[in-house]
């Protein structure tokens, strides 16, 4: 293997793949903050809210399969860059749109369009760095995604009066368009130094054999299904549950709400940023990468049952626990990418991506309806809230359960 990128070479795949990821983050997560305006726009529900909203991961999730099997054939730079394509017309038809449906196909394109942006630069980092910069790599990445959804919170609230959230998708359609010609452009030359990988990746087992493998294994369940149920209800919650949950439950204004988020995020981002330079090291030092997503996954499950017990003006200190532990999550899908042949990373990422968001987007549109049909049967806004946070915590325990009682391992002894 020649994975030994290294320096201004480096640095330059990990920026083009960084700003498409970085862009996708803010999209994912941007209806939590322009959620008021869009509800004043159109009229929608708590549940119209979610369907739209989950919209982006519907989409996204029915993706990842085929995304794999381009990633693997056709390599990162040229399906990510076709693809962002296909984005930049998905923030076109969101920022024209004015009713539901239209807003909804809208999400529904932005969600297929940056589907690769984070896949594709894992399936380039398996194939372009060296196997034990991989979970350094994605920290990164995710300290790079969530500097989208800060960019996301207060900057789009100030710029909301002045432009208006149909601006701010104009906007962000030309950003689009500047990173697919980033990714396109600016990283052939180092595709070429390894076209020679690229073609023994094309030319391995065919989408089904290599997607059977993977879904045959029982480890790739073990780690799937935190992916599924944590990952994924933290993401709906992040993208859309947290903005409503201060100002409903906590009693916060739209504009403490913004700060808040901006808070989570940045934790969030410093906390990605933490584990991407301790991980390595904990590890090297004899501490069992499993056994540190356990303890994450704990944390994360913990701060959210301290959320749904405590209503202190402070509360929303727990926001921030919980952001301080998400980060492991990273741990879990560098895991699932190292139990698989790099000729099959492309589909091994992208088969555990599907978990991911095929759980946000039940996540997303189920909170809502649960709010809503508890609010139906006569609890208030707030108990309503805490009521389907109790529900997804539930679910949450019992994928902990599953992951620490599981004795599956990778079929490499990768640990």
């Amino acid at each position: 293997m020649g994975a030994t990128l290294r320096g201004a070479l480096a640095a330059r795949v990990f920026l083009c793949f960084a700003l498409g990821y970085l862009l996708s983050y803010a999209l994912r997560s941007i209806n939590a903050v322009i959620a008021p305006s869009l509800l004043a726009d159109v009229g929608l529900s708590n549940s119209d809210l979610g369907l739209l909203s989950s919209a982006y991961f519907v989409s996204f999730a029915s993706v990842q399969l085929p995304l794999g099997i381009w990633l693997d054939k056709y390599g990162a730079r040229r399906t990510e860059s076709a693809l962002l394509l296909v984005a930049a017309l998905g923030a076109v038809v969101f920022a024209t749109s004015t009713s539901l449906t239209g807003l909804w196909i809208g999400r529904a394109l932005i969600g297929a369009g940056v589907s690769a942006c984070l896949m594709g630069a894992f399936k380039a980092y398996r194939q372009w760095f060296a196997p034990e910069r991989q979970s350094q790599l994605a920290s990164w990445m995710l300290v790079a995604g969530t500097a989208g959804a800060l960019t996301a919170t207060v900057p789009v609230s100030m710029a909301l009066p002045l432009i208006g959230w149909r601006g701010v998708f104009w906007i962000i359609a030309a950003l689009i368009l500047l990173a697919a010609a980033a990714i396109f452009f600016l990283l052939r030359d180092v595709e070429r130094r390894f076209a020679g990988e690229r073609s023994l990746a094309a030319a391995a087992p065919e989408n089904d054999a290599g997607y059977r493998s993977i879904f045959g294994s029982a480890y790739f369940w073990r780690m799937g299904f935190l992916g599924l149920v944590i990952h994924g209800i933290f993401l709906a919650l992040q993208t859309l549950w947290a903005g409503p949950w201060m100002t409903t439950v906590l009693g916060k204004t739209p504009q403490q709400a913004g700060q808040i988020l901006f808070a989570l995020n940045l934790v969030l981002m410093l906390s990605y940023l933490a584990l991407g330079w301790a991980g390595p090291r904990l590890v090297s030092r004899g501490l069992n990468a499993h056994r540190l997503i356990g303890i994450g996954v704990s944390g994360i499950v913990l701060a959210q049952v301290a959320m749904l017990l405590t209503s202190s003006e402070h509360a929303w200190l727990l926001w921030l626990l919980l952001a301080m532990c998400v980060p492991v999550t990273t741990l879990v899908q560098s895991q699932v990418a190292l139990a698989f042949p790099a000729s099959l990373a492309g589909r091994a990422n992208t088969a555990y991506n599907l978990q991911l968001f095929i759980g946000a987007s039940v996540a997303q549109w189920g909170m809502g309806l649960l709010t809503d049909a508890f609010k139906l049967h006569g609890a208030t806004a707030s108990g309503a809230f805490r009521a389907a946070l109790a529900i997804l915590i539930v679910l949450q325990a019992a994928a902990l359960a599953q992951f620490l009682f599981s004795r599956a391992r990778p079929a490499t002894g990768h640990s």
